[in-house]
């Protein structure tokens, strides 16, 4: 179940951030909409799979609660993530120069996202077990 989960975090990750490069392009007026991310983001977004082992210790916080502990847990993922392949030159995200950066790595004005990505990944989870648990009975 777990290698699975990592899977299918790792592919709901790339799609949501094609997602949101595409919204962006929109919004900067580009008309191609262009999308894109990064196989180094695969199991960046796979690690969200670790939300399964969490969730049951937590799962009787308020949604608001689980959230700030998702995006707190995400961007410190993307911040050591980010710090390595920085260090490797391959990170495939740069955001020197933004506001609200630090050091080029994470960017804290997208807490919220995060933290909603993390209820997002969450709510995936549990219907993806919902619906294994259903199927084995």
């Amino acid at each position: 179940m777990r290698g699975k989960n990592f899977i299918m975090c790792g592919l709901a990750g790339w799609c949501i951030e094609v997602a949101f490069t595409s919204f962006n392009a929109a919004r900067k007026k580009d008309k191609k909409l262009m999308g894109q991310t990064s196989a180094w983001m695969f199991p960046i977004y796979g690690m969200a799979a670790g939300i399964e082992l969490v969730y049951p210790k937590i799962k009787h916080w308020h949604p608001l609660h689980r959230g700030l502990l998702y995006g707190c847990s995400i961007m410190t993922g993307e911040y050591v993530s980010g710090s390595i392949l920085k260090k490797l030159g391959v990170c495939p995200w740069n955001y020197d120069g933004c506001r609200f950066s630090v050091k080029g790595i994470i960017r804290m004005d997208f807490f919220p996202l995060w933290a909603a990505a993390g209820l997002l990944f969450e709510w995936l989870l549990l219907h993806s077990n919902e619906h294994e648990n259903t199927l084995k009975s």
